[in-house]
């Protein structure tokens, strides 16, 4: 029996939509089950929005996200209303801003997380239940997936390690007991940031802005800068052998949600 040889950047560019289709159902799941009332009690998306998004990080003791990483997460909205939007949430006592522009979980932000995580281990087992096999196989091969890009990332001397997504919330937080459905919803949202990187670099060596490439139609320029994008996510793929990228794109496409 013959196998399909998938290299990197092909299943790079195949395994984005399904990524992104299985974290949001998980996502969807987390605010429909719990999620949205665990944030009116904190203050709502206002008082705790960033918090869900730097979950990974900020969850972790002593956690932070300096500004550059943040300004790279926050990328495609306006500088102005990400900053008037971290300032409600200071200001609700969620989040805490060093003069430099690096944020943190207060005490009560911290609580909140917990109990975010609490919330994703609860939807996530109701959510893929009876795919124990799938959702193990993907936890670790996405654990080797996020392991190799950071050790891209060290050994990387041309690329400029300041103004990552990626850096900003590699590797989660995963302590000790974090059930699998937790785990593979952590590392599916890390990757994300991973390829939004790469997204990114395609898009500025085409000489594009965050707001020109959200403008720019379907057509030969965008196809291009997919394939660039491809190309520059490839890299923690080579971790994987042929068997398990295709093992990988099918467990994903199995998965309800």
């Amino acid at each position: 029996m013959n196998t399909v040889e998938l290299a990197p950047h092909r299943i790079a560019g195949l395994l984005a939509p399904a990524v992104d289709r299985t974290f949001r159902a998980g996502m969807l799941a987390g605010r429909d089950g719990g999620g949205a009332e665990l944030s009116q009690r904190y203050g709502g998306p206002t008082a705790n929005g960033f918090l869900v998004d730097l979950r990974t990080r900020l969850a972790a003791p002593g956690g932070t996200v300096d500004g550059p990483d943040f300004a790279a997460i926050t990328r495609y909205t306006d500088p102005v209303t990400v900053r008037r939007a971290v300032d409600k949430q200071v200001a609700y006592g969620m989040l805490h801003r060093r003069p430099d522009g690096a944020l943190s979980a207060t005490e009560r932000g911290t609580a909140f997380l917990t109990e975010l995580y609490q919330v994703h281990a609860e939807v996530t087992e109701e959510l893929w239940a009876g795919h124990d096999e799938r959702v193990t196989r993907l936890v670790a091969g996405l654990g080797r997936l996020l392991t190799y890009a950071l050790v891209l990332a060290d050994t990387d001397t041309d690329g400029d390690r300041n103004g990552s997504a990626f850096a900003a919330l590699a590797p989660p937080h995963e302590p000790d007991g974090t059930p699998p459905g937790v785990l593979l919803l952590n590392r599916l949202g890390t990757l994300r940031y991973h390829r939004a990187d790469a997204h990114a670099a395609a898009w500025t060596a085409a000489g594009h802005t965050a707001s020109s490439v959200a403008a720019l139609p379907a057509g030969p320029e965008r196809l291009a800068i997919e394939l660039e994008t491809d190309r520059r996510a490839a890299g923690p793929y080579a971790a994987l052998d042929a068997q398990e990228r295709l093992t990988m794109l099918a467990d994903l496409a199995a998965l309800p949600g």
